[in-house]
């Protein structure tokens, strides 16, 4: 069973970050205002707390999906942290399954190397590393596109691509778009078939779906595991965002604890860790990352 659930993890890793392979695609200013105009009505009433749209479909061993979000932070200090991909390592790394990440520079090109495995401490050299290319980011005084792709990963994934824009808004506030998703062969297919059947089985994402008795519940199966890394990876970068008007040598643990807080309202999806389990691996995982740059 240990054999397997690290088997588990390690599959999961791959599946949890929020990535999006051909579907995904930006959608480009004007696209993008209109976009925040149609879901004006789902952002007002979301059910998060808060004006978010989660969006996902699962297809013939594909994952694809979206993220809407309006965040109190001002555009040109979203741009300025999500078109470095030195900061996107700083939000990663939050997610407990992220062990490490670095940004590479060489021979004319940008990687951001991250290393994904279980949601305990573990050695970098152990985890899975998944390398992205990181491509230029459009910059404009109204408009941010930034994207990265990684051609493969663990257990027949594939295809992996990270796509994020944003426009400004009134108020200092900032509308952003994530796209994300990979492909995958009949290895993770079997894998996580597996999993969904024993651990996973009680896992469920934020959709609400009609079960086969007729009545409403929430999404299960790889969709659930989409949605609940989806949500981990908005709240973190929404907790990176934040901890930037705290001193310097306070923001780390700021992003920490506000990261925790944020994934404990929606228990029933996201609990995996006890917060002194999470903040005690996070604070050696973090201090690792640094030192090591």
């Amino acid at each position: 069973m240990n054999k397997f659930r690290s088997w588990a993890a390690l599959l999961l890793a791959a599946f949890a970050f929020p990535l999006a392979a051909q579907a995904a695609a930006a959608a480009g200013p004007s696209a993008l205002r209109a976009r925040h105009a149609s879901l004006a009505p789902q952002l007002a009433g979301s059910a998060f707390g808060g004006p978010l749209v989660l969006q996902s479909q699962e297809s013939a061993r594909r994952i694809d999906g979206d993220v809407y979000a309006v965040v109190d932070h001002p555009f040109q200090a979203v741009s300025a942290a999500l078109s470095d991909p030195a900061q996107w390592c700083e939000i990663l790394i939050l997610h407990m399954n992220t062990k490490y990440c670095r940004r590479v520079d060489g021979q004319g090109a940008t990687r951001v190397e991250v290393r994904v495995g279980k949601k305990q401490p573990q050695e970098v050299r152990s985890a899975t590393l998944l390398a992205f290319a990181w491509r230029a980011p459009q910059v404009q005084g109204d408009y941010l596109s930034v994207q990265m792709d990684a051609a493969d990963g663990p257990y027949d994934t594939r295809d992996y691509r990270l796509l994020a824009e944003a426009i400004p808004l009134e108020g200092g506030r900032t509308f952003l778009h994530m796209g994300y998703g990979l492909s995958y062969g009949g290895a993770s297919d079997l894998a996580m078939s597996l999993y969904l059947g024993t651990v996973g089985r009680d896992k469920v994402g934020f959709t609400r779906v009609k079960q086969s008795g007729g009545d409403e519940g929430f999404v299960a199966g790889m969709r659930g595991v989409t949605e609940r890394n989806t949500m981990r990876y908005y709240l973190a970068i929404d907790a990176y965002l934040d901890s930037l008007s705290a001193a310097p040598e306070q923001q780390v643990e700021k992003r920490l604890q506000a990261w925790f807080d944020a994934t404990e309202k929606f228990p029933r999806q996201l609990r995996e860790l006890e917060r002194e389990a999470y903040l005690r691996m996070k604070r050696n995982e973090v201090e690792r990352q640094t030192a090591v740059r």
